[in-house]
């Protein structure tokens, strides 16, 4: 297997929250709790789960926006976690994060272009007039005019401004892109048209892509890689075609069952779990997912599974081997015939 260009090893995040004012009681929110990954130069892997499960704060500690509580981050083989001044710098030229919201994520005080050549003021790579001429050759390979340069945030669509934001994220070139749901508040037509940009741009930048959503359908379109989270913990990882045609984790299985079939005239079974989701502060034993598992055995709520490869690099935590391998396609929306997301 050739090098991970990122690899986390059992990644924790824990924040602590306080009680209420008389109780003085401190809890533990484990929002990563011991996250194993390897990503590979090139490839994409898709990040899902349901809001809440720690999708974006693995982003943001892949990033180093938050300190980890545990385990160890490599990029290009050497730990990131030591890393200060100088050295955290450079190493955020090569690991950039595309925002969710397209507004909030823009300052609404700089024009197009300012925002676009940020990062080579604070990186010291171009001034004046050089940061101004890269900052518009962005915004053409982005889809913008030149002319446009000199509008503010307000001025433009949704769209535009996540064309923005883009723009931004690959000025430096950097190796690592993490895209936090970023067609998850635009229209279905222009999120098509944003999904077939960020491909564009991963051929013509030799981008690799962490890919953040709940949306298995755009899942399915970007991605090689899925991995699937559930509070905080990685419980499935597989190639794209393994995962859709079989998924091996009953929480997988779910969430694929919720994913609309694109022929009105398909029946689809939706499986519907009970209860809640469980407390992050307060996680149940064993298989954190066994309280709402529709295959729950008597050893589900007492030893927590761990990740293992069930065959063909295909991951699952689960006490269950096989879940009724092949089924899933025949009840589940197709595939599109063609690459290409139509507009």
């Amino acid at each position: 297997m050739n090098p991970a260009l990122l690899e986390i090893r059992e990644l924790k995040k824990y924040f602590t929250v306080e009680g209420g004012f008389l109780s003085g009681h401190r809890d533990t929110v484990r929002a990563v709790d011991g996250v194993n990954l390897r990503i590979h130069r090139g490839e994409t892997l898709g990040l899902v789960g349901e809001s809440g499960c720690g999708k974006t704060t693995l982003g943001h500690l892949i990033m180093r926006l938050q300190e980890p509580t545990g385990g160890e981050i490599f990029f290009e083989g050497k730990s990131i976690l030591g890393y200060s001044g100088e050295r955290l710098k450079s190493y955020r030229r090569d690991v950039q994060l595309i925002f969710q919201d397209p507004y909030s994520s823009l300052n609404p005080r700089k024009n197009a272009g300012g925002i676009i050549g940020e990062p080579y003021l604070v990186h010291r790579l171009a001034d004046g007039n050089e940061r101004k001429r890269k900052a518009a050759g962005l915004m053409e390979v982005v889809g913008l005019s030149r002319e446009q340069a000199d509008r503010y945030p307000h001025e433009f669509s949704g769209g535009q401004r996540q064309r923005i934001g883009i723009a931004r994220a690959i000025a430096l070139r950097p190796k690592i892109v993490i895209a936090d749901e970023p067609v998850s508040a635009l229209d279905v037509s222009v999120q098509a048209q944003i999904l077939n940009l960020l491909k564009d741009l991963q051929r013509d930048f030799d981008l690799t892509y962490i890919f953040i959503s709940h949306d298995l359908s755009v899942v399915e379109y970007m991605s090689d890689r899925v991995a699937v989270m559930y509070l905080g913990k990685i419980v499935e990882l597989a190639g794209k075609e393994a995962f859709y045609e079989n998924p091996l984790h009953p929480y997988s299985r779910v969430l694929l069952s919720a994913v609309p079939a694109p022929d009105p005239g398909r029946k689809k079974k939706r499986l519907v779990l009970s209860g809640d989701i469980p407390s992050p502060v307060n996680p149940p034993s064993g298989c954190s997912f066994h309280p709402r598992c529709l295959h729950r055995m008597d050893i589900c709520g007492k030893i927590e599974p761990k990740l293992t490869d069930k065959g063909g690099e295909h991951y699952a935590a689960c006490h269950l081997d096989v879940l009724n391998r092949g089924t899933h396609r025949k009840n589940g929306a197709q595939r599109p015939a063609d690459n290409t997301i139509r507009c």
